[in-house]
């Protein structure tokens, strides 16, 4: 059993003092920090958040510890029963899967900042919270007073809790599950909407999987005064950040119902279906999978398909954010490098930022269309029998509640024996090559009665010179390049400042200037690393970036069926 206080007595220093009484049974014990946390498949490196971290026996005596790797201890207990390390825990950092502090609130993810003990992780736990007698708790957690109760660590680590005197609750049924809502920071939350929208997709996924892994749910919505979009999965709960506050409610809200949907779609995939190298997860270190277009793929498809069954999003709206993976695909030039395997195998080495310009792929936008292209083949093998929810409602019954973890072999087997025909060619192809995707998802659409098309980018710097930039203040930062393009040949670098056009200073009109100017090529002058360079951008009888599409089609009476049983809800 470990007993864990955490206190906050200076909250504007930002330091949560945590205490952990740990009961020993050898003479030597490993203390670990974990390394990493749920939800994001990279190293975190907690470790160094923590201050003052010190051992003392049941005398109060100091106890000998060595620090033998970067977030794990050796203690020398000798013939002590039980020790208390203590130490004091930085929480800045505001997001989804953080721990922060101020005067407002403490919220915490115990993944982030709680000890355990190496080959203990099975042994029950504690948190006593010492915080004022106003702040309320909002935990998935069993609650008593000012203690929570954790069965084991991996409980513990995916139990996210926030405690603040100005949290917004409401609640709703859906079957035996009550879910929770619970918004933290300044919005005016429209409860009827939100209700009754939560209500529908929900009802619709917990249909497919006939049941919910808890009898209880926690949506935990940390609302900022700045553009923020950020969500993370635990067991029996999500964290989710938005922002700003005045737009939540407003245009930002089918992004709060994205992700909200994602997000419980994960409550069966990934914390239950699980990778067979994630079960149980191991937080010392790296538990490489190739599997992310399972994890993240398959959830950010689903996660959007169930908003438009549920009712709660319409077909354009659908279409909308199925276009978006689209584009993000054909706009990724590593499509032609690394595969979603691979890149899902270096999620560890540089799966959150860009890298490499061209390097990788994303685990979430391939993962989805290749899910889209897969639920397609299901339903046309299985002359529309079955579909990928009927995969995934396998996966759970026949591997999560068997306690075991899905292996690739796994997947693969279930996919093809439902669809009564081999799933393995697009996998050589699609899943671990780098065959273009347009045959693939052009064939899929046309079983759907959806034309997918793709037109130049009538945007100049993206269609005629074949680069894309944000603003920045009165200039531009140049994010992506098209190969071969006027950009690239002229020597445009990425992060380069563009800061005129023939001369004429952008002052955040860089397309009116690229435009204005009828001339056989382009001057650029950009701002790179504290240097001033003029580039020439050819103009050339060809066009670059293209937006893409998707649009119905005259559909015969064959295709029409097909159509109906895909959209069916």
């Amino acid at each position: 059993m470990i007993q864990y206080t955490f206190s906050i007595a200076h909250p504007e220093q930002q330091y949560i003092s945590i205490s952990a009484e740990i009961d020993c049974s050898q003479e030597t014990e490993i203390i670990q920090l974990p390394s990493w946390r749920p939800g994001r498949y990279e190293l975190a490196n907690f470790a160094k958040n923590i201050k003052n971290f010190k051992i003392f026996n049941e005398q109060n005596q100091p106890v000998a510890f060595s620090k033998i790797t970067k977030d794990s201890w050796k203690v020398e207990c000798g013939s002590s029963k039980k020790i208390t390390v203590s130490y004091l825990y930085y929480a800045s950092e505001l997001n989804a899967g953080s721990t922060y502090l101020d005067k407002d609130q403490l919220y915490v993810n115990p993944v982030n900042c709680c000890i355990y003990l190496v080959e203990k992780e099975n042994e029950a736990s504690k948190i006593h919270l010492e915080i004022p007698d106003h702040y309320e708790i909002a935990c998935a957690l069993p609650t008593d007073g000012r203690t929570m109760t954790a069965e084991n660590f991996d409980q513990l680590a995916d139990s996210p809790f926030i405690c603040s005197p100005s949290l917004q609750y409401n609640e709703y049924q859906v079957k035996d599950t009550t879910f929770k809502l619970w918004f933290q920071g300044e919005v005016k939350v429209d409860w009827d909407r939100i209700i009754k929208d939560f209500s529908a997709f929900t009802s619709k996924q917990l249909m497919k999987f006939g049941i919910f892994p808890a009898e209880e749910y926690h949506f935990f919505f940390q609302i900022v005064p700045y553009k923020a979009y950020h969500g993370v999965e635990h067991l029996t709960s999500t964290v989710i950040l938005l922002g700003p506050s005045y737009e939540v409610f407003e245009d930002f809200y089918k992004e709060l119902l994205g992700v909200s949907s994602h997000e419980l779609y994960h409550a069966w995939n990934v914390k239950a279906i699980r990778p067979i190298e994630m079960f149980p997860y191991d937080f010392t270190k790296e538990n490489y999978s190739r599997m992310g277009y399972l994890c993240e793929g398959v959830t950010t498809y689903m996660g959007d398909l169930f908003l438009y069954k549920s009712g709660v999003f319409n077909f354009p709206q659908y279409v909308n954010e199925l276009k978006a993976q689209l584009q993000k695909h054909f706009d990724n030039f590593g499509r032609f490098n690394y595969s979603v395997t691979d890149s899902s195998f270096d999620t560890w080495l540089d799966g959150y930022v860009p890298g490499a310009p061209n390097r990788k792929v994303s685990i979430y936008t391939e993962g989805c269309l290749l899910a889209f292209a897969t639920d397609v083949f299901i339903i046309k093998h299985s002359k529309g029998r079955y579909k990928l929810d009927d995969v995934m409602r396998t996966l759970y019954d026949d591997f999560y509640l068997q306690g075991k973890g899905v292996s690739e072999a796994d997947y693969k087997s279930v996919i093809s024996k439902i669809a009564g025909e081999s799933i393995e060619p697009m996998f050589e192809e699609f899943y671990h090559g780098h065959a273009p995707f347009e045959s693939l998802l052009t064939k899929s659409f046309d079983y759907l009665g959806l034309e997918m098309t793709q037109t130049p980018s009538t945007t100049y710097s993206h269609g005629r010179l074949g680069f894309k930039s944000i603003p920045q203040a009165q200039n531009f930062i140049v994010k992506a390049i098209f190969p071969g393009s006027p950009a690239e040949l002229g020597g445009m670098m990425l992060e380069d400042e563009i800061i005129a056009v023939n001369k004429y200073t952008c002052n955040g009109e860089l397309e009116k200037w690229l435009t204005y100017f009828d001339l056989d090529a382009k001057r650029i002058t950009v701002l790179r690393k504290g240097t001033l360079v003029e580039l020439l951008l050819p103009e050339v009888d060809r066009k670059f970036y293209s937006v893409y599409d998707i649009q119905k089609i005259e559909k015969p009476i064959e295709i029409q069926e097909n159509a109906f049983v895909f959209w069916s809800k």
